[in-house]
Parts: C-alpha cells; sequence; structure tokens
C-alpha cells in the first residue's frame, strides 16, 4: 500500500473574555532518528516517519494554567523519542505502553514543578494526543479535551473519553448531548495531568483511518462554541480548502458562538 498523505492545520484563540490563553498544541514529526517540531500547518506523507498531534488544556492560578499547558506539550518531544526508538529496536514496547510512559513522564514533571515552586502549586493539564502511523492512530486522552474521528463514510465520532461526572452520565445515555453541554459538572475534572492527582488512568485506544478520513483535536472552548454536527458539517465543508486556515475558521467561529474560554482546533486530514 502507498504510504498516505496528510494535511493538517491548527489555531488557538485566547477568547472573548480571557486574559491568558492556558490551551497550547504541537504538531510532531518524529522516527527512530529522532523528532522535528511542525509549524501549524502542512502537508506531508506518512511513511519513514510517524506524526504526533496534541492539545492540552491548562489549568491553575495566575499563570500556571499557561505555564502547565506549554510543558505538557515540550515534554512530548522531549520524552517520546527515547520510547520510540525502544519500539523501534523491536523490543516488547506496544503503543499502549509507550503512550502511558509518556503520561505518566508528563505528569510527573507537572507534580514536580507544583511542588518545588509555590506559583505552581497544583497546576495542572488535560491532554489529548494523536500518534498517526500508516494505518492507525493511536491516541492517549486525560481530561476534557477532546478527539473526534470524522470517517469518509460515517458521521462524526468521539473517540475519547471525557473525565467528568457529565461526561460519564453521556457515555452511559443518561444524558444527551445538549444536557451534557449544560450540567453543571461538566467542567469537574476527575483526571488531569499534575494537579492533585496520584494516580493516572489515561484512556489509551487506537482507530484504523482510511483515505477521505478527519481527526478533530481541540480544547472544550470549541466545544462549548459548536455542536458535534456543526464540527462535522465543516470539517467535511473545508476538505481540500488551504487559504484561510481551516481550523482558523472553526475556532472564529466558535469564539463568535461562545469565547468564553480559551478555544484550539488541531484539524487532520488524511489522503
Amino acid at each position: 500500500m502507498p504510504a498516505p498523505s496528510i494535511s493538517w492545520s491548527a489555531q488557538t484563540d485566547v477568547g472573548r473574555f480571557r486574559k491568558n490563553n492556558e490551551d497550547a498544541f504541537i504538531a510532531i514529526r518524529i522516527n527512530a532518528e529522532g523528532a522535528e517540531r511542525l509549524g501549524k500547518e502542512g502537508h506531508s506523507h506518512v511513511g519513514e516517519h510517524d506524526f504526533i498531534f496534541a492539545v492540552s488544556d491548562g489549568m491553575g492560578g495566575a499563570c500556571s494554567g499557561e505555564f502547565a499547558s506549554r510543558i505538557t506539550v515540550d515534554r512530548i518531544i522531549k520524552l517520546l523519542p527515547s520510547s520510540f526508538k525502544l519500539a523501534a529496536s523491536g523490543l516488547n514496547t506496544g503503543f499502549s505502553d509507550v503512550l502511558a510512559t509518556l503520561c505518566d513522564g508528563i505528569h510527573q514533571d507537572i507534580v514536580d514543578l507544583g511542588k518545588s515552586y509555590e506559583e505552581c502549586e497544583g497546576m495542572g493539564a488535560a491532554l489529548s494526543l494523536s500518534w498517526l502511523t500508516p494505518e492507525w492512530l493511536y491516541f492517549a486522552h486525560i481530561g476534557d479535551s477532546r478527539i473526534y474521528h470524522i470517517p469518509s463514510d460515517g458521521s462524526i465520532q468521539q473517540i475519547t473519553q471525557d473525565h467528568t461526572h457529565a461526561g460519564w452520565l453521556y457515555r452511559e445515555g443518561k444524558l444527551n448531548e445538549r444536557e451534557a453541554r449544560s450540567h453543571p459538572r461538566r467542567s469537574m475534572l476527575q483526571q488531569a495531568l499534575g494537579g492533585k492527582n496520584q494516580f493516572l488512568d489515561p484512556h489509551i485506544g487506537a482507530v484504523k483511518h482510511e483515505p477521505g478520513d478527519a481527526f478533530l483535536i481541540c480544547s472544550d472552548g470549541l466545544v462549548d462554541g459548536l455542536w458535534n454536527r456543526r464540527m462535522e458539517e465543516q470539517v467535511r465543508k473545508f476538505r481540500g480548502e488551504t487559504e484561510p486556515s481551516r481550523a482558523q475558521i472553526l475556532v472564529e467561529e466558535a469564539v463568535r458562538t461562545n469565547g468564553r474560554d480559551n478555544t484550539t482546533a488541531l484539524l487532520i486530514y488524511v489522503d
């Protein structure tokens, strides 16, 4: 099978009411030789390299939430290559082990900084990370950012699980999308990197992708501004367009509609 090609675009916005942007994103090209940080827009082939795309939403007093999300995305490019080399060397290290180890490493770094600096005490971050290979998209998720799969021949699917009580009720069928969005505990995280969490149980999984598929990684600010159906409509509409940034259009619409929170979108097309 020929190596698939991909295109991506990313955008973040502080929103209409916040002073600091506590969201961050990253795009990385990686192989056994190392990792390279990419720009917010691009096009490439998935073959000799895999690709990492991630969105993090920080939390904490003053500027510590902004600091936590930056630490999270920076640690990805520092911690992931060593685990990737183990897998590439044929050692018994699967994607789930690599991603679980990565989450543990980031979590411990944030906890340690919180203990060392008073202004960082209690800071934490949500993380939604996708690892794109020629056939599969592997993912690791903690918190209430999200990863959506928009298949070429099906409807939009949220493939990550919100680590909130409202998210659990929604998965159990006890709330519909509208009720989950307005639930009073929709933003109370049960898990996050750092913070007061002693043990992590990240949601780790895999989705087989096909040409024509798309993936959307976003912070909860985008979810607040756009219904799932609207996300799907826009993602399908944007395929093949390059100007302006497809992620920028999603973010701008979400900020106009809501804008109470920082808003970030990272959109990936598989061709």
